[in-house]
C-alpha cells in the first residue's frame, strides 16, 4: 500500500513536470524568416547570414537576408511586416527616439525592441587610410569624412568619435555616398580618408589589403573629458579594447569604443511568443552559429548587454529569463524604457494633432521642439 506522503510527492513531482514541460517550451519558427541587415560583406550581414544557416540546420526553416543600405530601408521592411526581425546598429535607439532621418512626417519615433546583440573581441570606431599619417582623432582635422545619406547612425557615429578630439563636422571634409559600401570604396579609392565601422568588418578588411592600408586612431580610456564628450553626442558608446580584426591587432590591442552590434531588433507590436521563438533559438541555437562569422560569437546569452538605450521586447525578456539571464534590476530599467517609448510614442501623437508645419524642414524643427518639452516634463533625458 502506498503511504499518503508518497502520494503526495508523486503529485508534486508530476505537478512539477506539468509546469515545467509548460514553462519551456519547443522552439517552432515559421517555415521562413526573412531578416535585414547591412550591406553584403559587413559583419552584420555576415552575422545574419551564419544564423540563418542555423535556423535551417537546427530548425528547418528557410532564411532571406535582405542587405540594405541604410537604417531607414532596414526598419522599413519590418515595419511593414515584411521582415522579421533587423540586424540594427545603433540606428534602432535614433528610430526609438524619432531623430535625424526620422524626425520626419513619415516616421517619428519609432517602438522598437531588441531580443539579442553582439559585442565581441572587435570594436566599433573610425578608421582611417595609413597613407594618410593619421595617428590619433585629432589628426583628422581637415580630412575627407566618409557620411551615407539616410544613415543616421553611421554619421552620428563619426561626430561622437571626431568629439574626443573636441572636433566637429566643420573641422573635416564631409563626403556623402549612398551607401556603407560605396563609402568604403571611396575610401578605398582615395576619395574619403576615413570612416567609422566595425573591427571585423569586410570593408575594413578590404581597407587593409588595399595599397592604402588601414589605422585605427585609439581613444584612450584614461582620457576622461574625451569619453565625456563622446558620450554627450552617442550615449549609447562604452569604452572597449579591440582585440581583433583589420589590422595588428593580435599584438596591439586599440583601445576605442563600443555598443552592441548587431542587434537584432523587432517591433514591440510583434507577438509575444513569436519573438520568444526567434530569442529562443538565437540561444538555444549558439553553437550552431557561434564559429560561422566573426562577431557571431558575441552573441552569446551570458554575455548580453544589460540596460542598454533600447528596451527588451517582452518575448526575448521570457527566453532571456528561462536562461538565466535576466534580473529584477534589468526588469526595473526595462519598464523604465518601455514607458519612455510610449511617453515619445503620445507625444508624436499629439504633436501631429496641431496641424504642424507642411515644409519638411520646418516639420522636423517643430517636433523636434514638442519632444524636447515632452522629455523635459516627464523628467526624461534628452541628448539630442
Amino acid at each position: 500500500m502506498i503511504s499518503p506522503i508518497v502520494k503526495l510527492a508523486a503529485i508534486a513531482l508530476a505537478g512539477t513536470a506539468v509546469a515545467t514541460s509548460t514553462a519551456v517550451a519547443q522552439v517552432k519558427l515559421p517555415p521562413t524568416v526573412t531578416m535585414t541587415a547591412y550591406d553584403t560583406g559587413t559583419s552584420g550581414f555576415n552575422i545574419t547570414v551564419a544564423i540563418g544557416k542555423m535556423f535551417k540546420d537546427k530548425y528547418g526553416t528557410d532564411a532571406r537576408v535582405l542587405p540594405a543600405g541604410n537604417d531607414v530601408a532596414r526598419l522599413q521592411p519590418l515595419r511593414l511586416s515584411r521582415a522579421t526581425i533587423s540586424a540594427m546598429g545603433a540606428g534602432v535607439y535614433f528610430a526609438q527616439e524619432g531623430v535625424f532621418e526620422f524626425a520626419v512626417r513619415e516616421w517619428g519615433p519609432q517602438a522598437v525592441q531588441i531580443t539579442l546583440s553582439s559585442v565581441a573581441c572587435n570594436g566599433l570606431s573610425v578608421a582611417a587610410a595609413a597613407d594618410t599619417g593619421a595617428k590619433t582623432i585629432a589628426d583628422l582635422k581637415g580630412k575627407r569624412i566618409g557620411f551615407v545619406v539616410g544613415s543616421p547612425a553611421l554619421n552620428q557615429n563619426v561626430l561622437a568619435m571626431l568629439a574626443f578630439a573636441n572636433l566637429t563636422a566643420k573641422d573635416v571634409k564631409i563626403v556623402e555616398f549612398a551607401s556603407n559600401n560605396a563609402m568604403w570604396k571611396g575610401v578605398v579609392n582615395n576619395d574619403a580618408d576615413a570612416a567609422f565601422t566595425s573591427t571585423i568588418a569586410g570593408p575594413a578588411k578590404e581597407l587593409q589589403t588595399s595599397p592604402r592600408g588601414i589605422f585605427w586612431p585609439p581613444l584612450p580610456h584614461s582620457d576622461k573629458a574625451g569619453w565625456e564628450r563622446v558620450r554627450k553626442v552617442g550615449p549609447f558608446f562604452t569604452e572597449h579594447t579591440a582585440t581583433c580584426g583589420a589590422g595588428d591587432f593580435k599584438d596591439k590591442p586599440v583601445q576605442m569604443g563600443t555598443y552592441p552590434y548587431p542587434i537584432y531588433t523587432v517591433y514591440g507590436s510583434q507577438a509575444e511568443n513569436d519573438v520568444y521563438m526567434l530569442t529562443k533559438a538565437l540561444i538555444e541555437g549558439y553553437d550552431g552559429y557561434k564559429d560561422g562569422a566573426p562577431g557571431a560569437s558575441g552573441l552569446a546569452v551570458k554575455g548580453q548587454t544589460k540596460n542598454w538605450a533600447v528596451p527588451v521586447h517582452k518575448g526575448a525578456v521570457k527566453a532571456l529569463k528561462e536562461a538565466g539571464a535576466w534580473s529584477d534590476d534589468q526588469e526595473k530599467y526595462n519598464n523604465a524604457l518601455l514607458k519612455r517609448q510610449e511617453i515619445l510614442a503620445a507625444a508624436w501623437t499629439d504633436f501631429n494633432k496641431g496641424s504642424p508645419s507642411a515644409d519638411p524642414a520646418k516639420f522636423t524643427e517643430e517636433w523636434m521642439s514638442a519632444r524636447k518639452a515632452v522629455l523635459a516634463k516627464a523628467g526624461m533625458a534628452n541628448t539630442f
